[in-house]
């Protein structure tokens, strides 16, 4: 087939594809006009209806015109569509405005250009065809010329595509995680919380202060920032708005007096002096790593992304690298737990009982400053009166050590029946740690002569707690005074190992000192029931009250084993529980004579709603350690916590250099979240990430085929494309 047969079945086809698109945007037309009723404007009418018969009518003119080869009306179609373009478009910026011109081009008018660059290169064909009155030279110089301007309208049909697609994509963005643990993603709670419109009544404004002539390190955080962001716009559209802010732009006294409003007296932002290297000589930046967060027309918080310097110890550039990939990686929680700081219009309240010998405010400083921001605190004496937890959504009963009396219980039991969440810290025993350690052993006795009282109350509800101590060989070391070893492990100073619920899941292991163990008892089969914390395989249990001897340790060796089978999982033992459910009233076949006897007490028998109730068989692993002093007017003391944070650290242990790291903290403030309800930072702080170390055997024995495999394949892929290149210009010339 010759080359003038090719372009002539080529333009035939050609035609018939435009005729069939332009069919095609007509039935579409037809389709839209069906559902113009149900548009919101005559503007979405003209958009969509007026440029598909435009469209459509263009495309069957062309598609016909080139189908039929009819050049010199195909040349005349083409100088109309010219000026049609030019006045179309010419007409919408003057009505919508050059900013939204691109888009509406790119919405309703793409078809305009589209249609011209196939012309074009239709014509361009056409041209190539041969005619009877055409001389050889003609010809050739026609041929030349038709193929020029097909290749340049090639050309610009491609750079058309190019722009468009840059366009389109810098608008539309989308990420694909190939992760198993989906660690690039967004947490479940996070895009529940984001897609809630409820959450954002207002519109949200996020300042962040990091622009600037930044060093690279901070550049990729800065753009770790906004691409985080991004993702967040991606689920809550316009409801949430940021900019990145220099905070160096202006005189100095605006420098200064933004500083000042950033700072807001040591409550805002914290700055951060870094020393960095630049053209061999030191230099010192001051910047202001963090963002302001305004909601409904006034700023309501900050973040601190960033850790800020204090006075005198700059950061160096050159150790930042930890720092900042740590908070990349704590990125959607520091955003996430400010948004709902931000927006939260009431808080639930939690209230810390008060009145049997529980940890006291000074004791619980550190865990009531966690959840302070989310929720409402309070310390609440029930006093025996009806309405003493009326308000309170959460109660936290913190190592009782007195009776509950049987008007107390029933007002904690109406509580939980009417969906309050109850989180219980019970110590079954008390043992005097000082007599342990300067004597070497002590008894251990039963709080309240064993009548608590609440017990027997969580007993109903599914929940028991043992009078016996657990030891496990997964343990916090302690230091004692023998002469032939110095440190012991402590089987009494358990570290819990967490399960894959979300309150424990991707924890630390929490440490929990003197613990009891947790038995579900429960018939009911509307109470669920799971374990949050167990102890390890290699763990068993002390008699009842038992007597407590430093030198028990010893009689394991070095290798203990507290069971005969220390590998078995019928070895763990519940530390700590969760009931959920609908609750049987403790008080339903028993009820108060003084409450029973009283019209206007409504008494319920079982739950009204689903209930929570978290029972662990440890009361002081929230208890942190304080500093007394007294006030101004010396007639009260003020405390506040030790520096070391008790919930995290052991003083002890970092006094001897031993590594190690507790998740109390963590786990209170999953636990607290859980039992509110409360699942968008929830999933983010249990996410769990999947280290893969690198196999060292397998490095040294594939180092080498890896190493001749990176050199030898990209010479190998150069040398066969050559050939095959020399074999078809060979085939191509000896034709």
């Amino acid at each position: 087939m010759s080359g003038s047969d090719k372009n002539a079945r080529w333009i035939t086809i050609f035609g018939q594809v435009i005729l069939g698109i332009g069919v095609l945007k007509l039935l579409f037309l037809v389709w839209i006009y069906m559902i113009a009723p149900t548009a919101s404007s005559a503007s979405y009418i003209f958009e969509y209806v007026g440029s598909s018969a435009i469209g459509g009518m263009l495309f069957i003119s062309f598609g016909a015109l080139i189908w039929k080869r009819s050049t010199k009306k195909l040349k005349l179609l083409l100088w109309i569509l010219f000026a049609y373009i030019l006045i179309s478009l010419n007409l919408i910026a003057i009505v919508i405005g050059i900013d939204a011109f691109a888009g509406y081009l790119l919405a309703s008018w793409f078809h305009l250009p589209i249609a011209l660059m196939l012309t074009i290169m239709a014509l361009g064909k056409l041209s190539s065809l041969p005619s009877e009155s055409d001389g050889t030279y003609a010809l050739q110089s026609r041929k030349k010329t038709a193929t020029k301007l097909y290749f340049f309208s090639l050309l610009a049909v491609v750079y058309i595509g190019v722009v468009l697609v840059n366009v389109i994509s810098s608008n539309m963005s989308r990420r694909y995680d190939m992760t198993e643990d989906q660690r690039y993603s967004l947490a479940n709670g996070t895009i529940e919380f984001l897609n809630d419109a409820e959450n954002f009544k207002s519109r949200l404004n996020i300042k962040i202060y990091l622009e600037g002539n930044l060093p690279a390190e901070l550049s990729y955080f800065r753009d770790a920032v906004e691409e985080k962001l991004k993702e967040f716009k991606q689920h809550t559209g316009d409801r949430i708005e940021y900019q990145f802010i220099d905070p160096h732009v202006g005189t100095e006294q605006e420098q200064e007096e933004l500083f000042q409003t950033l700072f807001a007296k040591g409550k805002g932002i914290l700055p951060m002096d870094l020393v960095y290297m630049k053209d061999g000589s030191q230099s010192q930046m001051m910047l202001w790593p963090g963002a302001i967060i305004e909601y409904g027309g006034s700023t309501v918080n900050s973040i601190q992304l960033l850790p800020g310097s204090k006075t005198g110890q700059p950061f160096q550039l050159n150790g930042m690298s930890d720092i900042i990939q740590n908070s990349i990686n704590n990125l959607e929680y520091m955003l996430v737990s400010s948004l709902r700081r931000a927006t939260q219009e009431t808080k639930p309240r939690i209230a810390f009982l008060q009145g049997h010998g529980e940890l006291t405010y000074a004791q619980t400083q550190r865990c009531r400053a966690l959840i302070s921001p989310y929720y409402s605190i309070a310390d609440i004496t029930i006093n025996d009166s009806l309405a003493a937890l009326d308000n309170v959504d959460g109660l936290i009963i913190a190592q009782p050590r007195k009776t509950f009396t049987q008007k107390e219980l029933f007002i904690i039991d109406q509580f939980v029946m009417r969906g309050g969440r109850l989180m219980c810290f019970i110590d079954k025993l008390f043992l005097p740690e000082d007599t342990l350690n300067t004597q070497g052993q002590t008894h251990t006795t039963r709080y309240a002569q064993g009548k608590l009282g609440i017990d027997g109350m969580l007993f109903d509800y599914g929940l028991k707690v043992n009078d016996k101590y657990v030891m496990d060989v997964r343990c916090v070391p302690k230091q004692v005074p023998f002469a032939n070893q110095s440190m012991i492990p402590w089987f009494f100073h358990v570290l819990a190992t967490p399960t894959d619920h979300p309150i424990s899941r991707n924890v630390e292991p929490v440490a929990l000192k003197y613990t009891g163990e947790v038995e579900f008892v429960t018939t009911n089969p509307s109470v669920a029931l799971t374990p949050i914390l167990t102890s390890s395989t290699n763990s068993t249990v002390t008699g009842s009250a038992p007597l407590v001897n430093l030198a028990f340790p010893l009689n394991y060796g070095k290798n203990p084993e507290l069971v005969p089978n220390p590998d078995s999982e019928a070895n763990k033992m519940c530390l700590a529980g969760l009931a959920e459910g609908k609750f049987v009233s403790h008080f339903r076949n028993r009820i108060v004579d003084e409450y029973a006897l009283n019209k206007a007490v409504t008494i319920l028998d079982s739950s009204e709603v689903e209930g929570k109730v978290f029972v662990i068989g440890n009361g002081r692993f929230i208890a942190n350690q304080y500093d007394s002093m007294p006030n101004r007017t010396g007639t009260a003391f003020m405390y506040r916590p030790k520096q070391i944070n008790d919930l995290q650290v052991s003083e002890e242990l970092m006094k001897l250099n031993i590594p190690h790291f507790f998740g109390n903290q963590e786990f209170f403030q999953n636990l607290t979240d859980y039992m509110m309800g409360d699942n968008s930072v929830l999933d983010i702080r249990s996410r769990q990430i999947d280290i893969h170390e690198i196999d060292n055997e397998q490095v040294k024995e594939f180092a080498s085929f890896y190493k001749l495999l990176n050199i030898g394949l990209p010479i190998g892929i150069i040398l066969l494309l050559a050939l095959i290149i020399n074999y078809i210009r060979k085939r191509k010339f000896a034709q």
